[in-house]
């Protein structure tokens, strides 16, 4: 089970690099009609399952959990909300990437912590260490710190034609 789960641990990386680096060919395949930013939400949304399937499969729950898990997780997961809030779906998933006009938010958490919902991420997944093998929090981990590399460094001339 240790190479699935590393495997499964890191699975949405590529999609998110491809995305990132090629956001015009995700619109194209995309088609007419629909919208990318909501087709990367649901294919995000099943790569979370799967790194979470791959967690579970290598963990060994107790009870009750260790002090600090409910701050991190509640910290990390406040995060997430808040910048999902504020940036909404095309914002959370690459709509300025795909063409699309994208507001610049201020609100906290932007302008205090840098990659609000990296950091969010993070902290819920380090609240998880007393149940989860270091490796493959550390492996997600990682896949979380190259994204925040990758998406640093934006270039526009790689952005979508705007989408109408």
């Amino acid at each position: 089970m240790g190479i699935a789960a590393a495997a499964g641990a890191i699975a949405p990386f590529p999609f998110y690099y491809w995305l990132w680096t090629r956001p015009q060919s995700w619109v194209d395949l995309c088609g007419k009609g629909r919208d990318p930013s909501k087709v990367m939400a649901h294919v995000s949304h099943v790569l979370k399952l799967v790194q979470l399937v791959s967690l579970f499969s290598v963990s060994s729950l107790s009870w009750p959990p260790p002090l600090y898990f409910c701050p991190l997780i509640a910290f990390g997961q406040f995060l997430n909300f808040r910048v999902y809030q504020l940036l909404g779906e095309s914002g959370t998933y690459y709509g300025v990437r795909f063409g699309k006009n994208i507001p610049w938010v201020t609100g906290f958490p932007f302008g205090v912590i840098k990659d609000p919902q990296y950091v969010g991420s993070i902290l819920s997944l380090l609240a998880c260490l007393s149940w989860v093998p270091f490796q493959y929090i550390l492996l997600w981990l990682l896949g979380y710190v190259f994204m925040m590399h990758l998406e640093s460094k934006e270039d526009p001339s790689t952005r979508a034609k705007p989408i109408c």
